[in-house]
């Protein structure tokens, strides 16, 4: 199966005279929702898609849970997911506190594994 994309025109207001270039986008089909994966998982497995639904959403809680912890979350064949912060800086460490973080975001690194199958796809371009 290929991956379809598009050509794009963005253009660069940071230098003068402003320039467009055009970049591929990736072009969905559309999106799986959580129960779309666990009926592809329940016909793969012994388990019925009511117990795969269950543990993905236990799976999700428990990430979020782990997370507000501190602790990173490395699940081999998937990925690893960490906390990364967002906030202000300062002249020096002494006056950072908790004024200076602006918020949290997810990071997520794929694994080796899914790296490799993104490397082995095909594309085909779409008019």
């Amino acid at each position: 199966m290929s991956v379809r994309f598009k050509m794009v025109a963005k253009q660069n207001n940071l230098v003068s005279p402003p320039v467009v270039k055009y970049y591929p986008c990736a072009v969905s089909k559309g999106e799986v929702t959580l129960d779309d994966l666990a009926k592809i998982i329940s016909e793969r497995c012994t388990l019925s898609k009511v117990d795969c639904f269950g543990v993905m959403m236990a799976m999700s809680e428990v990430i979020g849970e782990t997370l507000s912890k501190g602790s990173i979350v490395k699940i081999d064949s998937l990925g690893t997911f960490a906390l990364t912060l967002m906030g202000t800086a300062a002249d020096t460490p002494e006056p950072l506190g908790k004024t200076n973080i602006k918020g949290a975001k997810i990071v997520y690194k794929p694994s080796k594994d899914l790296k490799k199958t993104i490397k082995e796809l095909d594309f085909k371009r779409m008019r």
